[in-house]
């Protein structure tokens, strides 16, 4: 099934500048604090693209952008696909919820980077879960879309302990190996891979029941 067009253009529209916008604030805000400590900009830049949270919001602004865009090509169409769409509906859950229940607790944000955190971990799911509900054409998932669509957490898993590995330097506390070790890693890894398949069974749940109403509509 094609993706179509939304009918309302304009709340996708800011939608894809507000994620922009949260985007932006978090680099200036690694950015600087790099260039305050006169360390390498190029590393902020890398690390900054290292967190799961960054990485996924990055995928939810690039949808927003295509489905308001009207030129096609390519890169437009793919991330119009429902299967991809949904996927990154996935993550952008996940990344609320770890967030919510393994990391709000640990820091108390100030001024632009407390907005920057509502936006990237609160706002912007919400507003792509709207988006999916209502946007997205359903009825065209499947269980093996699930296994795909874990792919993505997968390989990040993989970077973030070789990244660690050389680096010494781990993204989140819970894969944290030289604190934690790797046994507890990865139950961890286990347990946030399983609640990530257990949202993407919620979302194919829905897709399939969502899909059943409108055919039943006509």
């Amino acid at each position: 099934m094609h993706p179509t067009p939304s009918r309302t253009p304009g709340l996708i529209r800011a939608g894809a500048v507000l994620g922009w916008l949260a985007l932006s604030i978090q680099l200036y805000l690694v950015l600087y604090g790099r260039w305050s400590l006169d360390a390498s900009l190029m590393g902020g830049l890398i690390s900054y693209f290292s967190f799961f949270t960054v990485l996924s919001n990055t995928l939810v602004a690039v949808v927003l952008t295509c489905a308001v865009t009207p030129r096609a090509s390519r890169g437009r169409t793919f991330f119009l696909l429902p299967s991809v769409s949904s996927g990154i509906a996935v993550s952008i859950v996940l990344v609320s919820l770890t967030y919510s229940l393994l990391l709000r607790h640990l820091w108390s944000p100030q001024g632009w980077q407390w907005v920057a955190d509502e936006l990237l971990h609160d706002i912007m799911p919400l507003l792509f879960l709207g988006y999916w509900w209502t946007c997205v054409p359903k009825g065209t998932l499947r269980l093996k879309h699930v296994g795909l669509w874990t792919l993505y957490p997968l390989v990040y898993f993989a970077y973030s302990l070789l990244r660690g590995q050389v680096l010494g330097l781990y993204p989140y506390p819970f894969i944290d190996v030289d604190t934690l070790g790797y046994p507890r890693v990865f139950l961890n890894a286990v347990g946030i891979l399983l609640a990530f398949v257990g949202i993407a069974l919620v979302v194919v749940r829905l897709d399939r029941w969502q899909g059943r109403r409108r055919a039943d509509r006509g």
